[in-house]
C-alpha cells in the first residue's frame, strides 16, 4: 500500500500544484458570495478528481494481461507511453505560448465572470476543471492505471483513491479553510498567492509536465 501511495504522490501533486484551479478558488473567495461559491467549487473539484481517477482505475482492471501472470500488462505500458508523450507535448505547447517579456500573463476569460457566478455553476466548473480538463485528465488517467493494475482489494483501492483525491484537492481545500477561519487576514494573503501563481503559471506547469511526462514515458518503455 505504501509503495502504491508513493507512486501516486507525483500524480496527486501535479494536480494540486496546477495554478489555474487555485487562482479560481481564490477569486471566488473574494467574490460577493465567497462561502457558497468557494464551497461549491471545492465540492465539484473533489468529485471531479475522484470520478476521473475512479473511471481509469476501473478501466485498468479490465486491460488484457500479458502471457505470464508475473509480466506487466503490455496495454498499461503502451498507455503510459502515450500519456507521457502527451504530457511532454503539453509542456512544449505551454512553453511556446508563454507571455513575451514585458507582457501580462493571460488567464482564462471565464474568470472574468466569477463575481457574478452562482454556486451551481461553481460546482460544475470545479468538476469540469478536475475531470474533463485535458491536463488533469491525463494525470488522473496515469493515477488510475497505477491503482488499477495493483489488483488490490476493494477496500485498498478505495483507500488509495481517497488519499490520492485528498492530496490532489489540498491546494483548493486549504484556501477555503483559511478563509473560513480568518476571512479578513486571508484576503491579503490569498491575493498575494494569486498574483504569484498568475505570474509563474507557465513555468510551474512546464516543469510539472516535463518531470511527470518523462517519468511515465520511462515506465512505459521499461514495461514493454
Amino acid at each position: 500500500m505504501l509503495e502504491l501511495l508513493g507512486e501516486l504522490l507525483p500524480y496527486a501533486l501535479t494536480i494540486a500544484i496546477s495554478p489555474v484551479p487555485i487562482i479560481a478558488v481564490i477569486l471566488m473567495l473574494m467574490s460577493p458570495r465567497p462561502r457558497a461559491l468557494g464551497g461549491s467549487y471545492l465540492a465539484g473539484w473533489i468529485l471531479g478528481i475522484l470520478a476521473a481517477a475512479s473511471v481509469f482505475t476501473a478501466l485498468a482492471g479490465v486491460l488484457p494481461e500479458a502471457g505470464e501472470s508475473t509480466d506487466p500488462k503490455p496495454a498499461v505500458a503502451i498507455i503510459q507511453i502515450i500519456l507521457g508523450a502527451l504530457l511532454l507535448f503539453l509542456a512544449i505547447k505551454q512553453w511556446r505560448s508563454r507571455p513575451k517579456k514585458g507582457d501580462e500573463p493571460e488567464l482564462p476569460k471565464w474568470m472574468q465572470g466569477i463575481d457574478s457566478m452562482k454556486p451551481g455553476i461553481g460546482l460544475g466548473l470545479g468538476f469540469l476543471l478536475a475531470a474533463v480538463n485535458p491536463k488533469n485528465l491525463l494525470v488522473a488517467a496515469a493515477a488510475g492505471l497505477a491503482i488499477g493494475q495493483q489488483e488490490a482489494s476493494g477496500a485498498a483501492t478505495a483507500a488509495a483513491l481517497g488519499v490520492f483525491t485528498l492530496i490532489a484537492a489540498l491546494t483548493v481545500l486549504l484556501p477555503v479553510l483559511i478563509f473560513l477561519v480568518a476571512p479578513q487576514k486571508a484576503t491579503q494573503v490569498l491575493d498575494q498567492i494569486r498574483e504569484w501563481l498568475t505570474a509563474n503559471n507557465t513555468a510551474i506547469m512546464v516543469v510539472l509536465f516535463v518531470v511527470l511526462g518523462g517519468q511515465l514515458l520511462g515506465k512505459g518503455l521499461g514495461g514493454i
